[in-house]
């Protein structure tokens, strides 16, 4: 099995800011992630990371470059197989949770379980294993605006890790969280990578999360340094 579980060449991204002037975001990213390990993107503001992350986990279009998961050019895929691709392989989380406002913490992690064609009795019984994964099982039925700010981010770990991702891709996750909650997520994903054998790839600005990080991407210019 190769030991690099994502491999990207070459990632150019280009925006329109007016009708003339184009910002060029990406100016050809290459990394290869090593899987089971913690990868950690930093830069500054602006580098480029949420939107290489987005690229990366098929959530957006590069202007062109290549990216290999599992051996699998995802650029290669339609709309439609992409994605199923992402709901069957791939995990985020994001520096908002995205939580669901009318639905309970159990059925927000069930859903991408009910996407992929899964009995609701079946999604749920697997959410109920997640939540007590993550510490939560007594916060099933709350909705997300009576949890707190770390709860809800946990249950957002939680939900991406409904479908058994190979990778989870993670954006900030605790730019929204104080220290002790922080530090909750920061053990959570460290439980994550050794008891599941888990690959992360997070774009972070908190030293503290990127001292888990078994290898670190610094992004400068729009380019790996």
């Amino acid at each position: 099995m190769n030991e690099f579980i994502l491999e990207a060449k070459e990632i150019y991204k280009s925006f329109y800011k007016t009708k003339d002037e184009k910002l060029n975001i990406l100016k050809g990213v290459s990394l290869n992630v090593e899987r089971g390990k913690i990868s950690i993107i930093v830069g500054a503001s602006g580098a480029g990371k949420s939107t290489l992350l987005h690229i990366l986990s098929g959530l957006d279009n590069a202007d062109s470059g290549e990216v290999k998961l599992n051996g699998r050019n995802i650029f290669g895929l339609n709309d439609e197989k992409l994605s199923i691709f992402r709901n069957q392989h791939i995990g985020f989380v994001f520096q908002f949770h995205h939580l669901l406002p009318e639905f309970s913490a159990a059925e927000n992690i069930a859903i991408p379980l009910m996407i992929s064609g899964q009995s609701n009795v079946k999604a749920l019984s697997r959410a109920a294993e997640l939540l007590a994964f993550v510490g939560l099982s007594d916060r099933s039925d709350h909705k997300p605006a009576e949890l707190s700010g770390g709860e809800q981010q946990r249950i957002a770990v939680a939900r991406a890790l409904a479908n058994n991702p190979d990778i989870i891709f993670a954006d900030e996750p605790t730019g929204n969280l104080d220290s002790a909650n922080s530090e909750v997520l920061h053990g959570l994903f460290s439980e994550l990578k050794k008891k599941l054998g888990l690959t992360f790839l997070v774009a972070t600005h908190n030293p503290q999360l990127v001292d888990l990080g078994d290898k670190i991407f610094e992004m400068k210019d729009g380019v790996i340094q």
